[in-house]
């Protein structure tokens, strides 16, 4: 379905953004992971993807660096020859209250998951400008919808990368570039398993579907949205959250 296309993820060394790499090269596309400091992750995520028959290369980056990112497209482009998708996955938590919150932890949240996203889109969509075509999929969190105690950064971060969304998806339909965001509810990855069982209990019992999701069905939609059935969606946020958030 994605022969012949070639994927630029971030965060891609590790959990929904190896899962989306992964689905992406099972497709058929090739794949440029970016990663910000695990080499190990990074090296183990394309030596996966070479194994289903795709090509990977893996770019070191700091997202929330303007300058870094460029940096970083320009040499996957090099290598690749040109992107056709753009998967913005890279994030990370600095959970607190707001009341107790640093300044720093504020900060950084929003630096990599909102001015992250906005970095890796400014510096590859002129690229698909100029393609007159190309698939940007960010990667928000249904707390960016409802909220989330204890995360006021990172729901602030997610919801801003909802408005992100839509405003690019508004600016870049004409050139047939379409941009969409997929809002993950509570998902299995090494973050969640970490939580103690009595807050597990407590987040399945709010869960309709009395779950949590797996980085898999969070990467099927992905693809989904960077195939050819997904050409006339776009602007929109579509939720993996076993109906936490209806």
């Amino acid at each position: 379905m994605l022969k012949g296309k070639t994927a630029l993820v971030t965060g891609a060394s590790r959990g929904i953004g190896r899962a989306i790499a992964l689905e992406l090269a099972r497709q058929g596309a090739d794949i440029a992971l970016l990663y910000a400091g695990n080499t190990e992750a990074a090296a183990s995520a394309a030596e996966e993807v070479r194994s289903l028959g795709a090509r990977a290369e893996v770019f070191q980056c700091d997202v929330s660096d303007h300058d870094a990112v460029k940096t970083a497209v320009s040499a996957a482009l090099a290598a690749f020859g040109g992107l056709d998708i753009l998967v913005n996955n890279a994030g990370i938590t600095r959970d607190g209250l707001l009341l107790t919150m640093k300044e720093a932890d504020y900060d950084a949240v929003l630096d990599t998951n909102l001015k992250g996203a906005y970095n890796t889109i400014r510096h590859v969509a002129p690229h698909f400008v100029k393609r007159r075509g190309g698939r940007i999929i960010n990667i928000s969190s249904v707390a960016g919808l409802i909220g989330n105690a204890g995360q006021a950064n990172y729901a602030a971060a997610k919801a801003g990368l909802i408005g992100l969304t839509k405003s690019a998806a508004r600016e870049l339909a004409s050139r047939g570039i379409t941009v969409n965001a997929v809002a993950p509810g509570f998902i299995a990855t090494d973050m969640t398993e970490k939580l103690p069982d009595a807050a597990k209990g407590a987040l399945l019992s709010a869960i309709p579907l009395k779950r949590m999701g797996t980085a898999q069905e969070v990467a099927s939609l992905v693809a989904f949205l960077a195939g050819p059935g997904a050409a006339y969606i776009t602007g929109t946020v579509v939720r993996v959250d076993g109906g936490l958030a209806m």
